[in-house]
């Protein structure tokens, strides 16, 4: 990979520090999680290393740094080749920690963010629900205000983490009357309070070592000092929100691609078919280069997106054409991948077949390709 005008000395060294641990840690240890998921010592040890504390404000015992330590850390951990450990990780410091750091009180930073980035509290973000994916408005999870609390009920559906997390950060609509978008609230809920549960574990075609749950609430009183921001705004939080979570996904969909692509300039230039290796016939390099093109493009597309966020610009648009590109640009790849493999890409736990599962939810969770290209059309 060329150097990147986007990569400062703090960037280069988290990316080496991140490469190093998973090549070392995770890589050889990582297809016994596709059964049981990811050990939860695994995830106190990235803690005890600081990785959980790259976004997080210095005062609160993080980093302090901004976007595009997100899309490289995320970058570095899909080159693990297991999505379901790298999204493990992110959901719980890109998608469901800024919620805290960003629309949180004083207070609730105090209570909850030393132990996200310890590893002691580990998060998740419930917003999708059965009827309600990328059409965030139409939730129909409910939060009632009973005395100095609320009263929630529904249920949310494929919530990464949602069986394991400690903590989860839970949208609910707070205002019936109000118009969809403008009567959403977002709330802490903790795993032991009653009437929550994670009803059932969802099996999936990728993902195999992240949990992935369905959740119940029936008359879970939240008291109000868990409300996350101010009531009524949680649309507006989670579509801020959505921005640096379309980052890090495509972060992780950017290294997974380039892994699965030197994995496969490996194998054909070491497989031979009638009497020179593959590497030899046009077709196939010419693929290969085309596919490095389009890898190449989508990086300098996602690190100019997180720069321009970390800038404090709007970039709404990009970001969506980040989304839409990238997650349909990893599925092209592994697609080509399997294919170069041979017969070797359709044998179950190898790298290509396990990335080629893995990364089909790239564009569809944040926000499906068909939904970021409407939001581009807006734009135009």
């Amino acid at each position: 990979m060329t150097k990147s005008i986007y990569i400062s000395d703090d960037l280069a060294a988290i990316r080496s520090q991140t490469r190093e641990y998973v090549e070392k840690e995770i890589v050889p240890r990582a297809a016994a999680w596709e059964t049981g998921g990811v050990p939860r010592e695994v995830l106190d040890d990235m803690a005890k290393l600081g990785f959980f504390g790259l976004r997080v404000p210095e005062e609160h015992g993080g980093i302090g740094l901004g976007a595009l330590a997100s899309v490289v850390f995320a970058e570095e951990l899909g080159r693990s080749t297991f999505g379901g450990f790298s999204i493990t990780v992110l959901v719980h410091t890109d998608l469901a920690m800024p919620y805290l750091t960003n629309f949180g009180s004083e207070e609730q930073k105090a209570r909850w963010l030393p132990g996200m980035v310890t590893g002691e509290v580990l998060t998740a973000i419930a917003v999708t629900e059965p009827d309600a994916g990328s059409d965030v408005a139409a939730m129909r999870t409910t939060a009632q205000r009973e005395g100095d609390g609320f009263v929630m009920n529904g249920t949310k559906m494929f919530i990464t983490n949602g069986g394991i997390a400690d903590l989860v950060f839970v949208a609910a609509r707070t205002d019936p009357v109000a118009k969809g978008s403008r009567g959403i609230s977002i709330f802490a809920v903790e795993k032991d309070t009653r009437g929550f549960k994670a009803s059932r574990a969802l099996e999936k075609m990728g993902w195999h070592s992240s949990d992935t749950a369905e959740l119940v609430f029936e008359d879970v009183w939240v008291p109000e000092s868990n409300l996350v921001g101010e009531e009524n705004r949680g649309f507006y939080y989670i579509m801020t929100n959505f921005q640096n979570e379309r980052l890090a996904i495509m972060g992780q969909g950017l290294g997974e691609s380039q892994r699965a692509l030197e994995l496969t300039i490996d194998h054909v230039k070491h497989r031979s078919a009638f009497g020179s290796p593959l590497w030899d016939k046009q077709a196939i390099r010419h693929r290969v280069a085309l596919r490095q093109v389009e890898i190449d493009a989508g990086r300098e597309l996602t690190y100019h997106a997180a720069w321009l966020i970390d800038q404090g610009e709007d970039a709404t648009r990009l970001v969506s054409e980040v989304k839409a590109y990238v997650g349909e640009m990893v599925n092209r790849v592994l697609y080509d991948c399997v294919q170069f493999h041979g017969g070797m890409g359709f044998i179950a736990e190898t790298a290509v077949e396990r990335l080629y599962r893995d990364v089909r939810i790239a564009s569809i969770g944040g926000g499906a390709t068909e939904v970021m290209l409407d939001e581009i059309a807006k734009r135009l």
